[in-house]
């Protein structure tokens, strides 16, 4: 029997399924989106991040693009990174010209915790080119001393 003639798991087509899911999230999400709205201005998304350490500190880096200083507000509470704001829009664009459109508009809002304890009042945060950087001291361990029996 040559195998290489018979469908892909014994006649099941993974890609053909996952485009059926896909068209029915679609049509579920058309009848939850009230007409006129987009699915950005609906929900609030969260933005990429990068969470990594680097000599004494815990380094935090955010996508944002589009996003203002004065839109974005950066809280540390019980070792977690809060991050919200919004990315407002620029300018009214028609939409009957538009083909495709992926970039998010809206409310943000992202919480990571920190991978060990930090020194908050000491975090500082930028941002450039739509890269939110903070930095977050961590709180030195305590050294190891050795006591002596008596």
């Amino acid at each position: 029997m040559d195998r290489r003639n018979l469908p892909a798991f014994g006649g099941w087509n993974p890609f053909k399924e996952l485009a059926r899911i896909e068209n029915e999230l679609n049509r579920l999400f058309g009848d939850v989106v009230p007409a006129g709205k987009e699915i950005a201005e609906v929900q609030v998304w969260a933005p990429r991040v990068d969470v990594y350490e680097k000599d004494d500190k815990i380094i935090v880096e955010a996508e944002i693009p589009g996003a203002k200083k004065e839109d974005i507000e950066v809280k540390i509470k019980d070792n977690n990174v809060i991050i919200r704001g919004e990315v407002k829009k620029d300018e009214e664009k028609k939409e009957d010209n538009f083909y495709r459109r992926e970039r998010f508009y809206g409310k943000f809002e992202r919480v990571i915790p920190l991978p060990v304890e930090v020194k908050a009042e000491e975090a500082k945060a930028k941002i450039e080119d739509g890269i939110l950087k903070l930095e977050i001291p961590k709180v030195q361990a305590e050294k190891e001393v050795k006591v002596e029996l008596q």
